[in-house]
């Protein structure tokens, strides 16, 4: 074992305790020799006249300084300041000790000596104690860093920026014990090949060459001055090297005292984007409807489903039964709904459940006793389902079937859809999946007596899980670049607040097989979106007029079954409702040997795993769906 090794494992063998008794000591020791010193200095030899009471009286005023000394290292906790944490705080803790210890000898003088000392000689005593103890200190500080750097195992840093937060942290590194600063890097020409905080400056170019060369360990960015998404990119561009890559922030970051950084990680609030005024929260009739009734949300951990079960908790049901294919998105929504209550008596029964399981639909509506239905289960990613058209056109169409099938049967009293503005006219899978849901609904709805089916179609909804506003936040924080399909792509959007009341409104104006829009404006162009956002997080577009901006938007092309401009009616006809926002639409549908027939050969296209005759199915029944692979021959033929 090396002599370094094992100096090592003596320091750090050696407790808290012990550490501290012995600074004491030394600053003890060093009090006799600094009076030897003065005394010499002053008078030339210990035998001066002036002395004339001996070395006994020396030694005796020695000690009682070293006694004083003591005292005062405690008062000063001289022993609690860490060696490798000695700076100019501790420096001047020092020099108060050695002044203070001077102060007292030349008080305490007159009981040892028959002539007092000269001030010259308890003068030098004081500064040769002060200068003693200090570079004492600071050379046990550089022995201790140095054992620790040849006998631990410290890892070498390179500081990416050669700024204030870069020295800051190259000089908080020094007395690290894990972590030891080689160099830094820097893109500022001017800096390059010159020494800062005692470390060379490198070019950026030579980072994988220094990386190698000095042994690094960890490649630090400490330039916070850098906008968030500039310091994302760079972090992306280093993540090549052979090393760890970190960033940090500024010290003032650290402690909670940049508010330039505290505002830009403000939540966007999502009603700011919707070009219009949203829709207001009270809606008259609605809370008497759901008051006292057992109400069913199927897909109740979803978005839309979850901010279904809290509005309708508020309108206080007897029974509210949650009905969830996912247990965790079921466990989280059941622990939030129980801590909502308060003093609300509702009972909330969690299901584990799929809607195509017809035995577990109906013994869950029948056990509950279930009045009214609001479904929202369903798969809704377009290229998703896209790839997965089988999963997507059972649950969602044959699912929603045996969901309306089971609350006629049970007697349910209204039965709400959910649907999307990507059935009018479809051209993904997800589209005409919910068109055939719809059609399903419309079909029992002409000839059920009991139930009030109605359907609520609206466009994306703003903020819910998948959606483009998390998308582009979750982009954004990475510094880009922000994906949109296509220039031109628009979309009708509403709040997930919104979504929820125009169902829950539905269930109140239903005559039965209706189709309720919502007033929503103009579409929004996904592009501007994309702009307002990265500049209300506090950016700027990077583009070929600003080369020098912030975040770049890159246009990737429409996805398969994507739309550029979506619709949310089939046909022109409107009639109003009670609520002036809210419209009904007057849509054609099927009849029941049509649903019949074409319910049979989508089970069987499902049983035995026929994509292309599912989609058969899907091409007959559903009008106006126009596959993008059909549109793409059609634009290409043209």
């Amino acid at each position: 074992m090396s002599a370094s090794a094992i100096l090592y494992r003596f320091v750090t063998s050696l407790d808290r305790t012990s550490k501290r008794v012995l600074l004491m000591l030394v600053d003890l020791v060093q009090i006799p020799l600094a009076l030897l010193f003065g005394l010499l200095v002053d008078y030339g030899q210990l035998e001066d006249e002036a002395l004339a009471a001996g070395p006994g009286q020396i030694v005796a005023f020695a000690a009682l300084l070293v006694v004083c000394g003591a005292v005062f290292s405690l008062l000063l906790d001289l022993h609690r300041i860490q060696l490798k944490a000695y700076e100019q705080q501790a420096v001047m803790r020092t020099g108060a000790f050695a002044l203070l210890t001077g102060i007292a000898g030349f008080l305490i003088q007159p009981m040892f000596f028959s002539e007092v000392l000269s001030a010259t000689t308890m003068v030098i005593f004081t500064m040769s104690l002060a200068m003693l103890s200090v570079v004492t200190r600071l050379v046990a500080r550089d022995i201790l860093l140095g054992i620790y750097r040849h006998g631990g195992k410290r890892r070498r840093v390179l500081i990416y920026g050669a700024g204030q937060t870069g020295v800051q942290l190259a000089n908080a590194l020094r007395t690290d014990a894990a972590l030891e600063p080689a160099g830094f890097v820097d893109d500022n020409s001017t800096l390059q090949k010159l020494m800062v905080a005692g470390l060379p400056v490198h070019s950026p170019v030579r980072l994988e060459e220094l990386v190698e060369e000095l042994n690094i360990h960890r490649v630090v960015i400490a330039m916070p001055s850098l906008s968030r998404p500039k310091l994302a990119q760079l972090a992306r561009r280093l993540q090549n090297l052979p090393c760890e890559v970190r960033t940090i922030p500024s010290f003032s970051a650290l402690t909670g005292d940049d508010g330039e950084i505290q505002d830009r990680m403000q939540s966007l609030d999502p009603v700011s984007f919707l070009g219009r005024k949203g829709l207001e929260q009270d809606m008259e009739g609605v809370t008497e409807l759901y008051r006292g009734k057992s109400v069913m949300v199927t897909g109740a951990g979803g978005s839309i489903g979850s901010e279904l079960c809290r509005q309708v908790l508020s309108c206080r049901p007897t029974r509210l039964v949650l009905f969830e294919l996912s247990e965790l998105a079921l466990y989280q929504i059941e622990r939030e709904l129980s801590e909502l209550q308060g003093r609300r008596r509702v009972e909330v029964v969690a299901v584990l459940g799929s809607v195509t399981d017809q035995a577990c639909v109906t013994r869950v509506m029948r056990e509950h006793e279930v009045e009214i239905v609001l479904h929202a289960a369903a798969y809704k990613h377009v290229p998703m389902v896209e790839s997965n058209p089988l999963a997507g056109l059972s649950n969602n169409v044959l699912g929603t079937r045996i969901l309306a099938e089971a609350a006629e049967a049970q007697g349910v009293s209204h039965f709400v859809l959910i649907s999307t503005d990507k059935a009018v006219r479809p051209t993904n899978i997800m589209g005409a999946a919910k068109r055939l849901a719809e059609l399903m609904v419309q079909d029992l709805a002409t000839r059920s007596a009991r139930t009030r089916f109605s359907m609520v179609r609206f466009g994306n909804v703003l903020g819910s899980s998948g959606s483009v506003i998390p998308l582009f936040e979750e982009q954004i924080s990475r510094g880009g670049p922000v994906t949109v399909t296509h220039r031109d792509v628009t979309r009708y959007f509403m709040t997930i607040g919104e979504a929820v009341r125009l169902v829950l409104t539905a269930g109140s104006f239903t005559e039965g097989g209706d189709v309720f829009v919502l007033d929503m404006g103009r579409p929004i162009r996904i592009m501007q979106l994309a702009h307002d956002m990265i500049e209300a997080a506090g950016y700027s577009v990077r583009d070929a007029d600003n080369p020098d901006g912030d975040i770049e938007i890159q246009i990737t092309g429409l996805r398969p079954g994507e739309k550029l401009h979506e619709e949310l009616l089939i046909g022109s006809q409107l009639l109003g409702t009670h609520h002036p926002k809210i419209l009904r639409a007057l849509e054609g549908h099927l009849s029941e040997i049509e649903v019949a027939t074409a319910l049979k050969a989508l089970r069987t296209a499902i049983a035995e795993g026929d994509d292309e005759g599912a989609r058969a199915a899907v091409r007959r029944w559903v009008d106006g769906y126009s596959p993008y692979e059909e549109a793409d021959e059609a634009g290409t033929s043209a």
